[in-house]
């Protein structure tokens, strides 16, 4: 068969622009399911290729563009292996019309597939599957092109440096960092119920942040074996669960907060997954907390699913989520704007003006009421009456307007107005130390606005009355708060501004190329600081219990640290470190407790304020530390070993905050 130059080059040019298959250097790549919707030049041009009956049961059919070639391509497991092994080729020269064989199916290290979802259309049924393994994949750094990782061989190699395995389609962790909670069990949904002795991640967090109050019910879907219910009703309470297995003859009830808690990942059917979460926001008066399974980078580990431990070993479903795909995937199904408050969990409430009012809480910094600097008959006869106006005015910044106050008739019966009240206890306080929270006030509500950026920034009919008054006393209206916001923003993206910040900060330990402060510190920052560490903690949450956070302006980062005994321990060792790209949101996450080596802290001192209960007690051991050189050769002393090696080796040891000779 003969085929003219100007009939190839026209083959060629379609194959390069085809949207439908997968276009490398030197030829398309298509699966059989998709030849239909070539263009149908090309589907006469594999029609010639049609030789020999030995090409029924192909897989994948290769267009070469560099010569008269039509490859057919036999992967068997193509919709059952993430990554199919090749087992045999049948090569169809259409010049010469030349049939060539070549047989993989014994080879120990056959070629093996990548990218599955760019051979099918978008309607093929597992296109959303395949699509969602190779976007694990790529944000993983597993497809890397300056890795070979085009036969089995070179893919497992690839695979065991991440320690990383597969469940199905789903990325799983090969790796002992929860050993204790890892367990084997089968396919059915319902074994991957757990039985916990306390608080789930989720419920936990959510009665930290006082989301629970006297009147709170609960209704827990999907509850399992019933712990959780039974825990919240412990708390005096009204709890409830659904569960189709465990629990499948209790009704389901509206409640103000509805737990769907690690459910979502563990649902295989896309649509079942779907129904579960709009059932769960339908039964849902206030407050809906969904979480599941995210997957987060560990460069020494591999890739880990971060959230109660569960982490299956073989035949189980688990779909693993990114943070920001998880948010989607919500945001999506029930047109809301959910709430981060840790990884993988985040709170969808039914009021948005309650979503919003929660948002500006975070961004809450604390206050003291102004200390008394003298003493008025005029304030000491009317103390009690002026007690809940300086409460409120610590609380928000301003003056209150009517009807916020809770003494307001009584107060008003005395001096006519808040503002004659308010000149008394200017007589007996500072002046300043009010101008100062208000300040503070302004900065907090320029920070939410700013960050409420990220998503959709509420309307003002959206804010609660107590916001609005806020932004009105504060700013005179919201169009020049949000002004001001996005300057803000617009400021926090340039690295030698965060930079110039972090090197005049007076509180901090400065590194080479970051800030390390004390969790209390952070509210005394500049705003333009508090700003750049919101953009990772309300987009992606922080490290649960961190109560160090660090700084780069090297590259975009925030690090988040926790030290279990901060305290009590002179050297505290780091439990956890969880790092934050602010350019793409990425999480890398890092465990030490099972080291035997791990990392200490040092200089505690330079992290906490002045005013920290135990300031005094580590800047005197620091400074005995100096002076005898303990800590000249940091990198001989910042991990564990090394330190306990130097102390005895000059004779040394520490007795709480005491260091003693040995």
């Amino acid at each position: 068969m003969f085929l003219t130059t100007d009939y190839f080059s026209e083959i060629v040019t379609c194959c390069k622009k085809s949207p439908i298959g997968k276009q490398l250097p030197t030829a398309l790549y298509v699966h059989i399911s998709a030849i239909d919707s070539l263009e149908i030049i090309l589907q006469e041009y594999e029609k010639k290729a049609r030789l020999t009956e030995k090409i029924e049961g192909a897989t994948i059919i290769k267009f070469a563009i560099d010569r008269p070639t039509i490859s057919y391509l036999f992967y068997p497991d193509f919709d059952s292996d993430p990554h199919p092994a090749l087992t045999l080729s049948i090569v169809v020269n259409l010049d010469t019309e030349k049939v060539s064989y070549w047989n993989y199916k014994n080879q120990k290290n056959p070629p093996i597939l990548h990218r599955k979802e760019s051979f099918i259309t978008l309607d093929y049924p597992q296109y959303e599957t395949f699509s969602h393994l190779t976007n694990m994949e790529e944000e993983l750094d597993l497809l890397s092109l300056n890795v070979p990782i085009g036969t089995k061989e070179q893919w497992e190699k690839r695979l065991n440096r991440k320690r990383i395995i597969f469940e199905g389609h789903y990325l799983a962790c090969d790796c002992p960092l929860f050993p204790q909670k890892t367990f084997t069990i089968q396919i059915e949904r319902h074994k991957a119920a757990i039985v916990r002795n306390a608080f789930s991640r989720p419920v936990r967090l959510a009665l930290d942040l006082l989301l629970f109050d006297e009147e709170t019910t609960f209704f827990d879907y999907g509850c399992g074996y019933g712990g959780e219910v039974e825990r919240i009703a412990a708390a005096g309470y009204k709890s409830q669960g659904w569960d189709p297995y465990y629990c499948p003859d209790n009704h389901k009830r509206i409640a103000d907060i509805v737990n769907l808690g690690y459910v979502i990942n563990v649902v295989e059917d896309i649509n079942e997954r779907r129904e579960a979460l709009l059932n769960a926001w339908q039964l849902t008066n206030k407050v809906l907390i969904v979480s599941a399974q995210v997957l987060i980078d560990d460069r020494d580990r591999g890739v880990i699913a971060y959230g109660d431990g569960i982490i299956t070993s073989r035949n189980t479903f688990q779909k693993y989520y990114e943070q920001e795909e998880l948010k989607f995937y919500i945001d999506q199904v029930l047109e809301v704007d959910s709430i981060p408050i840790g990884l993988g969990i985040y709170l969808v409430f039914r009021d948005e003006m309650e979503a919003q009012k929660f948002r500006a809480s975070r961004f809450h910094s604390r206050a003291k009421t102004p200390r008394l600097i003298t003493k008025v008959r005029r304030f000491e006869d009317y103390e009690h009456l002026l007690q809940p106006l300086m409460e409120f005015y610590t609380e928000r910044g301003r003056l209150p307007a009517k009807g916020e106050l809770r003494n307001e008739v009584q107060l008003k019966e005395e001096f006519r107005s808040f503002r004659q009240a308010f000149k008394v206890v200017l007589q007996v306080t500072y002046e300043d130390d009010w101008d100062m929270i208000t300040e503070k006030r302004r900065q907090d509500l320029l920070l939410y606005l700013a960050l409420s950026q990220f998503d959709r920034r509420p309307k003002m009919r959206e804010l609660s009355p107590e916001v609005k008054q806020d932004i009105k006393s504060l700013f005179g209206s919201y169009n020049s708060a949000c002004v001001m916001a996005d300057a803000m923003l617009y400021q926090v993206g340039n690295l030698e501004i965060i930079a110039q910040l972090c090197q005049k900060q007076t509180l901090g330990r400065k590194l080479k190329n970051s800030l390390l402060i004390h969790i209390s510190v952070l509210e005394k920052l500049e705003p333009l600081l508090r700003l750049y560490e919101g953009c990772a903690s309300r987009t992606v949450g922080r490290l649960e219990e961190a109560n160090v956070i660090q700084f780069s302006w090297r590259i975009p980062k925030i690090t988040y640290l926790y030290y279990p005994d901060f305290d009590d321990n002179p050297h505290p060792i780091l439990h956890s470190r969880m790092q934050i790209q602010l350019n793409n949101l990425r999480v890398n996450h890092s465990d030490y407790e099972e080291e035997e080596n791990p990392p200490i802290l040092h200089y505690k001192d330079s992290l906490v304020s002045p005013d920290y209960p135990l300031y005094e007690t580590f800047k005197e051991l620091t400074e005995k530390e100096q002076e005898l050189g303990l800590l000249d050769d940091y990198h001989q002393v910042n991990r564990l070993q090394g330190w306990l090696k130097f102390l005895q080796e000059n004779n040394l040891k520490l007795d709480g905050y005491d260091l003693i000779e040995d």
